[in-house]
């Protein structure tokens, strides 16, 4: 009886983890970069209400430092992304819209550090190409042994 409750218990306890699909993965990039410069968009009117003069200084200095206009860019999003994911406990806006979460490869929630660094390391140039393919596994995924799941299709 008791070899029963045991089998009985471990097949509910089990986990089951289904990895987002790239084209979840690409829909979650493109509404989180579109909220992204939503948001900087939203900045940039503010600061032209309340200080014109430093949208026209902004605007001299990228034009004349286009390589670290384009660094500073990665950077500002992948600390957004940081952020996002630590105040969102591994979700962001794209997530919620697809039913994702980040986790870590044994289904645990991961803790803030690691989900900063997953934001930061979504700054290096050409991240975005590492989610190409099937399975998707892109560097800040393979650097920080996380993984982006399907809530609908896991069990946690």
């Amino acid at each position: 009886m008791d070899q029963t409750n045991t089998f009985e218990s471990s097949i509910f306890d089990e986990r089951i983890l289904e990895r987002a699909t790239t084209g979840q993965r690409f829909v979650n990039y493109l509404i989180d970069i579109i909220v992204f410069y939503a948001l900087l968009f939203g900045l940039g009117v503010i600061i032209g209400i309340t200080a014109p003069q430093t949208i026209y200084d902004i605007e001299i200095w990228s034009q004349q430092n286009v390589f670290l206009d384009r660094i500073l860019s990665l950077l500002l999003f992948g600390i957004y992304m940081g952020i996002t994911e630590m105040l969102l406990k591994g979700r962001t806006v794209g997530k919620f819209v697809t039913g994702t979460k980040s986790v870590t490869e044994e289904g645990d929630p991961i803790d803030k550090g690691t989900l900063f660094k997953r934001g930061m390391i979504k700054a290096v140039p050409f991240c975005a190409f590492s989610a190409l393919g099937a399975p998707c596994y892109p560097w800040q995924d393979k650097w920080t042994n996380t993984m982006v799941i399907d809530i609908k299709k896991s069990t946690l």
